[in-house]
């Protein structure tokens, strides 16, 4: 068994945030994270394996809308959870609950994607409990993700406050059903399950103890920390890797505009980054660098290493190469040369679907101005 301490390297993940950014005239986008680097999920897309004896599946029938009192907010949906008993002290011995907030995903990879959770629970001899937002996975209102996202009328009762709601009334029914009254609850999340974890705990302080949350961007609110803090930490990250190759990356944004307003300059633009289709603005390309750029520095951990593998390949270019045929070349050694680059075909997920409502409508409201001196912003 690992040292629990070690565990605690997990906790240590930057602040990330999912706030829109504005420059003059574009929107920027801090994308989604997740503990679980998405392309891993996306290359690979191989289920992971879960120990029946070990996680067990169940479901509470769950309230519609747990704050108003029209006839339909009795309306009742399935929501699932899952629960691993190896570690438990059980009740008798007021073992702790350690609960994890499903976020903007289904949680049937949670009990092996979050290590965090097994690596203490023996030590603690904890319960873990594994909680589904609602909307995502298999704990879907009005009997079909297709009629729950249909109209405002259904789609409405998917946030963030009704969601904490939720888990409230499935930890205090796991607690009576197992006689575990006297068991303290820790709340657990990453990301934007962090957040609903923090949140939880300022809420629902009768049902927690205490909240653990990883990459949580609760600060981010009310300008309690620099709002352009992310993007100065993904430009760390690629200093302290090569001075030279963040210099490339800071040019790299004013020659891609250069390019683009010449004649048939998108067209050129296409060739050289080997684009699917022929880019129709300057920013299709920029945006998919910076999304490459920002998700390499988010999951920068071995084997791969992803920031010093772009950043290889830029400073690794051949000799004489110019900024683009650079910066392309630290693009081909993290992706490869084997398909075509920048807008080829979405997997539409209901993540993706599910993300851009909560994203847009009741999440997040923060706005950044970032400094031009970032290796990741550009003067519009």
């Amino acid at each position: 068994m690992k040292h629990p301490s070690l565990s605690y390297q997990w906790l240590l993940l930057i602040s990330l945030t999912h706030s829109t950014l504005l420059t003059a005239k574009h929107s920027l986008t801090i994308p989604r994270m997740s503990p679980i680097p998405e392309w891993e999920t996306s290359l690979h897309d191989h289920p992971v394996a879960t120990d029946a004896e070990e996680v067990k599946t169940f479901y509470f029938k769950q309230v519609l809308d747990h704050f108003n009192y029209r006839p339909e907010s009795y309306t009742t949906f399935q929501q699932r959870y899952l629960v691993n008993f190896k570690y438990w002290g059980g009740a008798n011995s007021s073992a702790p609950i350690f609960a994890y907030f499903g976020a903007e995903s289904p949680i049937d990879n949670s009990p092996n994607g979050i290590g965090f959770l097994t690596d203490n629970a023996a030590s603690f001899n904890a319960l873990l409990v594994y909680i589904e937002h609602r909307y995502y996975g298999k704990s879907v209102p009005f009997g079909s993700r297709e009629e729950a996202l249909k109209n405002a009328s259904t789609i409405g009762y998917f946030n963030s406050a009704q969601a904490l709601a939720d888990y409230a009334a499935i930890l205090e029914h796991i607690k009576k059903t197992l006689h575990a009254q006297n068991s303290p609850v820790i709340v657990i999340g990453g990301s934007y399950g962090g957040m609903l974890a923090s949140w939880f705990r300022l809420k629902y302080p009768h049902l927690t103890v205490g909240a653990l949350a990883s990459a949580a961007p609760i600060l981010y609110f009310d300008k309690i920390t620099p709002q352009n803090g992310y993007y100065s930490v993904v430009t760390r990250d690629y200093r302290d890797a090569s001075e030279t190759c963040y210099e490339t990356i800071l040019k790299s944004w004013s020659e891609i505009h250069r390019v683009a307003s010449q004649p048939n300059g998108l067209v050129t633009l296409s060739h050289r980054f080997n684009t699917c289709h022929t880019v129709n603005q300057s920013y299709e390309l920029i945006d998919y660098l910076r999304s490459t750029y920002v998700y390499a520095a988010q999951y920068n951990q071995p084997p791969r290493y992803p920031v010093s593998e772009i950043c290889g390949g830029i400073d690794g270019a051949s000799l004489g190469s110019d900024i683009l045929s650079k910066i392309y070349a630290g693009v081909v050694a993290l992706w490869g040369n084997n398909t075509c680059k920048v807008n080829g075909p979405t997997n539409v997920s209901e993540t993706s679907v599910g993300w851009r409502w909560q994203a847009r409508n009741c999440i997040y409201k923060v706005q950044c101005v970032l400094s031009f001196s970032f290796a990741f912003t550009w003067v519009i």
